[in-house]
């Protein structure tokens, strides 16, 4: 089954018109091409000890993710592949200047998103570039990760590894989850549930490694996390009213300013009691717009909603993927 899937694919790109599904296939089967299987190279001698080093604590997580949460026990982050780039894909989110819902690319299989991926930045801004000069609302931004929804069997890739082993545990347990429930044309479902995976599964998994420096650390970035989004809810919630409002286009496009200041203002003054959130400060530096706030909302928005699912269901994750597949059966 699995030889029939690149066929099929390029059967699909054949069926589209435009540039767009070439540079998709192209930029696919170049990553898939560079992929090596981690237990080959942790016992190549050739392979840098640091490297080595990581890659085996790599299939330590991945054996916990599916011996521990119920994630599937396939290939997919069981290979590694090493980036040209800084990142696999970058991704492009769109609204327009007083709206706050992201435009949408809709594919065959995976459904709408609420974003358009490229496999290199320059293709990304070029796409981004039409939307700018609109006067649309544009966030360009890379992503760690890289995933097919088990369709094609997922690396881990070389930006995945620039990350604290935390993180870089709670990506793969957050990718997997995506193989096992994904609702077509629901993003916010979609990735509300991979974060809630996410997170339980990095807590467990820093309770059996029994880091509890580590798991400190993790739980009061968690309650920043919650703190952030709760800011960037309540300015959307403003914003909302602001574009719903019979202002005229400059008065909403400086009530817009002053909305967005406010929140880069609680964010300086949470600085100042916590220099913990200076790990926010990059995304507070750059561009702060309807697309970027749209992004945090698709990833955070139901997050609480699953992890109370959890809860609910007695931390059993069968039962929870169970009860999850339920709700996405009603969504549908």
């Amino acid at each position: 089954m699995k030889l029939l899937r690149p066929l099929i694919l390029l059967s699909l790109a054949g069926l589209l018109s435009g540039c767009y599904p070439l540079h998709a296939m192209h930029g696919h089967f170049d990553l898939m091409a560079r992929r090596q299987p981690v237990g080959d190279l942790v016992a190549d001698p050739e392979t840098p000890d640091t490297l080595k080093s990581r890659l085996q604590r790599v299939a330590t997580m991945r054996e916990f993710a599916s011996r521990e949460l119920a994630l599937p026990n396939n290939d997919s982050y069981r290979k590694y592949t090493d980036l040209s780039g800084d990142y696999p894909v970058w991704s492009v989110w769109v609204t327009s200047e007083f709206d706050l819902a992201p435009h949408l690319s809709c594919f065959p299989i995976a459904g709408c998103v609420p974003y358009r991926g490229y496999f290199s930045r320059q293709s990304a801004d070029h796409y981004a570039a039409e939307f700018r000069s609109a006067g649309d609302d544009v966030m360009v931004g890379g992503t760690i990760a890289y995933s097919t929804l088990g369709y094609f069997d997922d690396p881990v890739t070389s930006a995945m590894l620039r990350l604290p082993d935390e993180r870089l545990a709670g990506l793969i347990f957050h990718e997997l989850a995506h193989q096992v429930v994904y609702v077509k044309n629901n993003a916010t479902f979609n990735e509300s549930f991979a974060r809630a995976v996410e997170i339980e599964g990095t807590l467990r998994w820093l309770v059996s490694k029994q880091d509890l420096e580590g798991l400190a650390r993790y739980q009061a970035a968690l309650a920043r996390a919650d703190d952030f989004f709760a800011s960037v809810r309540t300015t959307r919630d403003a914003l909302a009213m602001l574009y719903a409002s019979a202002l005229d286009p400059e008065e909403k496009r400086q009530a817009k300013a002053r909305i967005i200041e406010a929140l880069r203002e609680t964010h300086r003054q949470r600085k100042l009691q916590d220099v913990a959130w200076a790990a926010y400060d990059s995304w507070f530096t750059d561009d702060i717009n309807n697309a970027k706030l749209a992004a945090v909302s698709t990833y955070f928005g139901d997050v609480a909603m699953f992890r109370d699912l959890l809860d609910n269901s007695q931390g059993d994750f069968e039962a929870f993927y169970s009860a999850v597949r339920s709700l996405a059966a009603a969504r549908q």
